[in-house]
């Protein structure tokens, strides 16, 4: 979904579900945020040809937390690639991407055994044989990222000590990653059941208050329009109280 110009969500579906990274591009270069399960590399090189926008163009890939559902087709992405593309991340979750650490959340040590027991076998294949790439380029609080007329970075932990959203400076775009959902055509807080730390999740919403934003892409439930800035307002003073 064209979200404004040079800005649209690349809606990717695996078992009725739909994921929305978020692409970025002008005349010279394309930006990449998150990368979806694996195997869904075609997915986004089709939704990417379906906007006009040669895979050959992608200069970078911002990751925007360690989570198998961010990171899924970034091996396969980089392979595939015939130039060199900057991979991004904050560097609390740079490590778990590397496979240096288990991912947090599909670590199966941390899993008791009616859980483990209880995934399908290719999931258990999958949480024990995790995607991972290297990064080389290290975000950083305020960072703005020299693309696209500039892409700023807003690290916003609690759902995974390394998430960071991105303000799209030009259009006006907040990509919240999972820091924020769409839900019925509202905004809502992070999700209590996927976040490692609420709290502090809730704290980083007021990050947002700080920008002027006319448009949320949130990772699941995709773009929200309608009076994002005072939408955002209403959600920090409502996980306030």
């Amino acid at each position: 979904m064209k979200v404004s110009n040079g800005v649209a969500t690349l809606e990717l579906n695996i078992q009725g579900f739909a994921l929305h990274p978020t692409l970025i591009w002008d005349d010279e270069e394309a930006v990449l945020i998150d990368s979806g399960m694996p195997g869904q590399l075609e997915q986004i090189r089709t939704a990417m040809n379906d906007l006009g926008v040669p895979f050959e163009k992608l200069k970078a890939v911002i990751v925007s937390h360690q989570d198998i559902d961010h990171i899924g087709s970034l091996p396969e992405l980089l392979q595939a690639a015939t130039n060199q593309i900057n991979v991004y991340a904050h560097e609390l979750d740079k490590p778990y991407i590397e496979g240096k650490f288990p991912l947090i959340k599909t670590d199966p040590e941390r899993m008791n055994k009616e859980e483990w027991a209880s995934l399908p076998k290719e999931m258990q294949l999958l949480y024990t044989n995790p995607p991972k790439c290297n990064v080389n380029q290290i975000l950083e609080n305020g960072q703005e990222l020299p693309y696209c007329g500039g892409i700023q970075v807003i690290h916003t932990p609690g759902h995974t000590p390394g998430h960071v959203s991105l303000y799209v400076k030009k259009s006006k775009t907040l990509v919240a990653g999972d820091a924020m959902i769409c839900v019925d055509g509202s905004l809502q807080g992070p999700v209590q059941r996927t976040t490692l730390d609420m709290n502090t999740a809730l704290a980083s919403l007021e990050k947002y208050l700080d920008f002027d934003i006319e448009s949320v892409i949130c990772y699941h439930g995709g773009v929200y329009k309608d009076n994002a800035k005072e939408q955002i307002q209403n959600l920090v003073e409502r996980v306030k109280l």
